[in-house]
């Protein structure tokens, strides 16, 4: 409770900064209004020729996810059942709190599919792997383009998230091949049955890392979803009238999902306003242009993906309440977790 508390301040005080400049040394107030709020409200209207554009980007991105989940899954699945659950997962993610949708959706496909959690999960975790790897070969392509220079302030930042990417890239080959070597090894010593269940299982949802093509497969598809996203946040920023917004678009996304990789984090609002708003300053935005920025494409993210999801959810006939930590699914995921987790090695 106390850390929900405490990550809920962080977040508040993250999100201010979007529309305020902290002041703690004065003189003056703690809080110092970046632009006038009257202006800003009167100008938003203004920002509706990138944020239409932005909001049906950001809806496509959950067909596009149902496409490159397929590419991990050794299980035919059919669209329309990997759409939904997709879509499920995304309405989780952005209307609840917790960033727990992909977790969520990969709980419903073994239900719905009879395939063991962890197995699904892992697969869900390559997805989200060459996600981010697609993204940073997408933001490493714009730092040559034409706008490099205006790109180039970012480049720290940038070398720490390609060298985050390689090495997560590089664990994962190293479970998804040697899980089950140690598995073997561990069964023919009679010990510890239920880590040799687990590496069981991780070994088969990781499974399309073991190889070189495997990997490749879900790159190619992990494009569709990056790109989605790149050209939304790029079309943004050109809206805002930043010089080579279009091609910064990549970099802003790459800010975005490493201030948000971790899941059940409380802060995650205020780390993406802090994120976004900042990197618009950066680019030369004004603060009021910057803050806007911030704020319409969260709501736009939100309402597209949730609107989405909230279809769905509709459609499966599945209640809000349900999906809420400690809702009958919730519950219905950690014990598959923990039945997992014990079951006895396969022979």
């Amino acid at each position: 409770m106390l850390f929900v508390v405490l990550g809920t301040l962080f977040s508040l005080v993250l999100l201010s900064t979007a529309f305020f400049r902290w002041n703690p040394r004065g003189p003056g107030p703690l809080l110092v209004p970046r632009f006038s709020f009257a202006d800003f409200l009167g100008d938003l209207p203004g920002h509706l020729v990138w944020l239409i554009p932005f909001v049906l980007l950001q809806g496509s991105v959950i067909p596009l996810r149902a496409v490159q989940w397929q590419s991990t899954l050794r299980k035919r699945v059919p669209f329309r059942e990997r759409y939904h659950l997709v879509a499920i997962g995304a309405f989780a993610h952005n209307v609840l709190p917790g960033k727990l949708g992909d977790i969520l959706r990969a709980f419903l496909l073994s239900r719905t599919e009879r395939i063991p959690f962890l197995l699904c999960l892992g697969t869900v975790a390559v997805c989200k792997l060459m996600e981010f790897a697609a993204l940073m070969l997408v933001v490493s392509l714009s730092l040559l383009g034409p706008f490099g220079d205006t790109l180039s302030r970012f480049q720290g930042q940038l070398q720490v998230a390609v060298f985050l990417c390689v090495g997560l890239v590089v664990l994962v080959v190293l479970l998804a091949r040697g899980a089950t070597p140690l598995a073997a090894w561990l069964h023919r010593r009679h010990r510890f049955p239920r880590l040799e269940g687990f590496l069981h299982h991780v070994s088969d949802g990781l499974g399309s890392a073991r190889s070189f093509g495997g990997m490749a497969k879900v790159l190619f598809f992990s494009a569709g979803p990056v790109l989605a996203s790149v050209l939304a946040y790029g079309l943004a920023l050109q809206g805002l009238a930043i010089p080579g917004g279009l091609f910064a678009g990549a970099v802003v996304l790459g800010a975005i999902s490493l201030g948000q990789a971790l899941p059940g984090v409380p802060a995650g609002m205020g780390l993406y306003y802090f994120v976004t708003s900042w990197a618009a300053r950066s680019l030369g935005s004004s603060p009021e242009d910057a803050a806007a920025f911030a704020t319409l494409t969260h709501l736009g993210t939100v309402l597209s993906q949730a609107g989405v999801g909230a279809v769905s959810v509709y459609v499966r006939k599945i209640r809000i309440r349900d999906l809420r930590k400690g809702g009958s699914l919730a519950r219905e995921a950690a014990q598959h977790v923990a039945h997992e987790s014990v079951e006895p090695a396969r022979t």
